[in-house]
C-alpha cells in the first residue's frame, strides 16, 4: 500500500509538470487553431537558458529563472509576430511545417551551444528527505508540485477575472464575435504565444530541478505532452490539467508494477495506449468540444 501511495505521489508531481506544459500547447491551439510542434523544444531551450544564466553568468538561481520567464514571454510575442502572423489564412499544413522547422532550428541551436551531454541544474532547495511512515517525500518534488500548482492557479485566475483573460476566452470561443466587440484578435494570438512559452519554461525548470538536463530528455516532454493534451481535449484548459495528471500517474504506476513484472520498459508506451483507447470512446477527448459540421 505504501509503495502504491509513493507511486501515486510521484505520478502527481510528474503529472503536474505535464499539465503545466500542456496548458501552453492548449492555449495556442484554442486561440489560433495552431498545433505547435516546437513546444517541447522551447521548453528545453528555456531551461538551458536559465541554467546558463545561473552557471555561466553566476546569477542567483531564482533571479535566473524569473529573467528567463520574462525573456521567453517576450520571445513568444516575437515568434508570433515574425513567424506565425504572416501565415494567417494559409493552409494549416503550412503552419504545421513551419512549427516543425522551428523545432529543428531550436534543436540545432541547443546542440551547437550545449551539445548532447547531461548537466545538473543548480540546487536551490535543500535535498533533505521528508519521511512520513514508509512514504518518502523529496523537497524538490514538493517544490515542483507547489510551483506547478501555483502557475496553474494563477493562469486560472487570469483567464477568469482579468480583462485580457476574458478577451482570450472570447477569441477562443468565436473569433468573429470577438472582432465585432472590438477585441484585437492578433494581440490575443501574440499573448497566447507569450503565455505558452512562459508555461513551457516553468515546466522545464521544474523538470530540470528534479532530473538532469539534456537536450533530448527535455524535448521529449513535448512529445509526452501530446497524449495529455489529446486525452483531455485539444481545446480544453481543464482537460489539459486532468490529462497531464492522468498521464503522469499512469507512467509511474506502469514503471512500478508492469515494468518489473514484464522485464521491459513500457512507461513511455502506456500513455499512447491510453490515448488510443480514450479516442476510440471519445474522439474529441474527455473534455474536448464536439464539432458538428453540416454539409
Amino acid at each position: 500500500m505504501d509503495f502504491l501511495l509513493q507511486l501515486l505521489v510521484n505520478g502527481l508531481v510528474i503529472g503536474s509538470v505535464y499539465a503545466l506544459a500542456a496548458l501552453g500547447f492548449v492555449l495556442i491551439y484554442k486561440s489560433s487553431r495552431v498545433l505547435n510542434f516546437a513546444h517541447g523544444d522551447f521548453l528545453a531551450l528555456g531551461t538551458f537558458v536559465a541554467f546558463a544564466m545561473a552557471t555561466s553568468l553566476r546569477l542567483p538561481v531564482i533571479p535566473s529563472i524569473v529573467l528567463t520567464l520574462i525573456a521567453f514571454f517576450v520571445l513568444g510575442l516575437i515568434v508570433e509576430r515574425v513567424v506565425l502572423r504572416p501565415l494567417i489564412g494559409k493552409e494549416i499544413i503550412a503552419v504545421i511545417m513551419v512549427s516543425i522547422g522551428l523545432s529543428s532550428v531550436i534543436k540545432g541551436v541547443m546542440y551547437l551551444i550545449w551539445g548532447p551531454g547531461y548537466f545538473l541544474f543548480p540546487e536551490f532547495v535543500p535535498d533533505i528527505p521528508i519521511i512520513i511512515g514508509d512514504l518518502y517525500l523529496s523537497p524538490l518534488h514538493l517544490v515542483a508540485l507547489v510551483i506547478s500548482a501555483a502557475f496553474l492557479g494563477l493562469f486560472s485566475l487570469f483567464f477568469k477575472h482579468s480583462t485580457l483573460g476574458v478577451a482570450m476566452r472570447a477569441v477562443a470561443d468565436d473569433q468573429q464575435a470577438a472582432l465585432s466587440l472590438g477585441v484585437s484578435v492578433r494581440k490575443i494570438f501574440a499573448v497566447a504565444w507569450g503565455i505558452a512559452l512562459l508555461s513551457a519554461v516553468a515546466a522545464g525548470v521544474v523538470v530540470g530541478s528534479i532530473t538532469s538536463l539534456s537536450t533530448e530528455g527535455l524535448a521529449t516532454i513535448g512529445i509526452l505532452v501530446f497524449p495529455a493534451v489529446i486525452v483531455g481535449g485539444l481545446d480544453s484548459v481543464p482537460g489539459a490539467v486532468i490529462g497531464g495528471l492522468l498521464i503522469g500517474v499512469l507512467e509511474n504506476l506502469t514503471a512500478g508494477f508492469l515494468d518489473p513484472l514484464l522485464g521491459v520498459s513500457l512507461r513511455s508506451v502506456v500513455p499512447f495506449i491510453v490515448l488510443v483507447v480514450i479516442l476510440m470512446i471519445k474522439p474529441y477527448g474527455l473534455f474536448g468540444t464536439v464539432e458538428i459540421e453540416r454539409v
